[in-house]
């Protein structure tokens, strides 16, 4: 087994999928959502994102790498009666499918190379919920690697052929005790 798939499967072990989180950025804007559509979580992780987008009435495909995550966000979702289904697809190395959808949700994960990619997966109209982590780090967690986490402002850049609707990094200004630090969140649509 690939030894990325063994590290995030060992990570996703011992976790439920009810204990996952959606972002914040997802969260504070849900009026921003459409009534109905289509949405997938990329790099799902346990898919925090996608049930809440799935309670909000969309239909909702959860990609990740992890078997161990996708069966446990398939099981909650047959047990809830969500409109969530989770594939395991490698986001960041295989062909992604033919697919396009209203809303696209993107949390703690960065692969600058395929971004123009992932915003492929946005219909025309549609919205692009991003958020992850900054160089700038005033709390402990999310990767180590400075190649992970985003350079000031860059999250703008990676996304500059959408119509931005919000962006928030608040890096070292002011009270760094407060407010969203070491993270940036972008949401933005895609033209037509």
């Amino acid at each position: 087994m690939n030894a990325v798939v063994t590290k995030w499967d060992e990570r996703y072990q011992g976790r439920a999928a009810s204990e996952a989180t959606p972002c914040q950025a997802l969260k504070e804007n849900l009026h921003l959502l459409p009534q109905s559509g289509t949405a997938l979580d990329l790099a799902s992780g346990l898919s925090g994102n996608g049930q809440l987008l799935a309670r909000h009435g969309l239909d909702v495909t959860a990609w990740d790498i992890s078997p161990v995550a996708v069966d446990k966000i398939n099981n909650l979702a047959h047990a809830e009666g969500l409109s969530l289904l989770a594939e395991c697809i490698d986001v960041e190395h295989e062909l992604l499918p033919n697919q396009q959808f209203d809303v696209v949700t993107v949390s703690y994960f960065l692969n600058r190379e395929r971004m123009p990619d992932y915003l492929q997966l946005l219909k025309p109209g549609s919205l692009l919920f991003y958020q992850t982590y900054t160089r700038e780090s005033f709390y402990p967690g999310g990767p180590k690697n400075p190649a992970f986490r985003l350079a000031r402002n860059e999250l703008l850049h990676l996304c500059a052929s959408l119509e931005l609707v919000l962006y928030r990094e608040e890096g070292d200004n002011g009270d760094t005790s407060q407010g969203l630090r070491g993270e940036a969140m972008l949401i933005a649509r895609r033209p037509g």
